[in-house]
């Protein structure tokens, strides 16, 4: 059985192109997202960080710890940076507030390989998934190094980790519309999702 990992739920973007808060939009007509991401990782992790810029979120109601980010307003890399210094665990699951279908069945699989890496990535094609992946506690010198210097994406000290990825072929084994990676930023982004719910149920 593998060791325990937290899990990580980014909650403190601005939501700028869609004008109004994601985690609160509701999807289904009575669950807002934040809290349907949040249910989901429950079946994952006993420890949920909720990482924010401030906010608290009433919404969610079951048991979550929060992780108020070091400097508001620098970028996903510090919201990833705070949550995984709150982790209790040294491996850390991360996904988004605006990540509707994040997969169980796919989370379980990559929490169940040996932890022989500083991150864990699902790959397609080329493109790597910064979110709905692993990452460990070893990561937090290499992050804050780049958040001193201004670099506020994710992407920016991949290079200086030790990153392992999940191929297409695994990827589509669980998930072969690729939703696990679908972001809501947009109000045709909402509208899409909400398709997708409907021809789901």
């Amino acid at each position: 059985m593998s060791d325990p990992v937290s899990a990580i739920l980014l909650a403190g973007g601005k939501s700028s192109r869609l004008g109004t808060d994601k985690a609160k939009v509701k999807l289904d007509g009575e669950s807002v997202m934040i809290q349907a991401i949040a249910e989901k990782l429950s079946g994952l992790s006993e420890d949920i960080v909720v990482s924010t810029n401030g906010r608290r979120y009433e919404d969610i109601t079951i048991p979550v710890r929060w992780a108020i980010d070091v400097r508001p307003g620098a970028g996903s890399l510090m919201g990833l940076y705070s949550g995984l210094l709150a982790a209790k665990h040294d491996y850390a699951i991360a996904v988004a507030c605006d990540m509707p279908f994040i997969n169980i069945e796919l989370l379980k699989y990559m929490i169940s390989l040996p932890r022989d890496y500083d991150a864990l990535l699902p790959k397609i094609g080329e493109q790597t998934e910064q979110l709905h992946s692993i990452y460990s506690k070893n990561c937090l010198p290499k992050m804050e190094k780049y958040l001193n210097s201004g670099h506020l994406k994710i992407t920016s000290f991949m290079d200086e980790i030790d990153v392992k990825y999940v191929d297409e072929d695994i990827i589509n084994k669980y998930d072969p519309r690729h939703l696990s990676f679908f972001n809501v930023n947009t109000a045709q982004q909402l509208n899409e999702a909400q398709d997708i719910l409907k021809n789901k149920q």
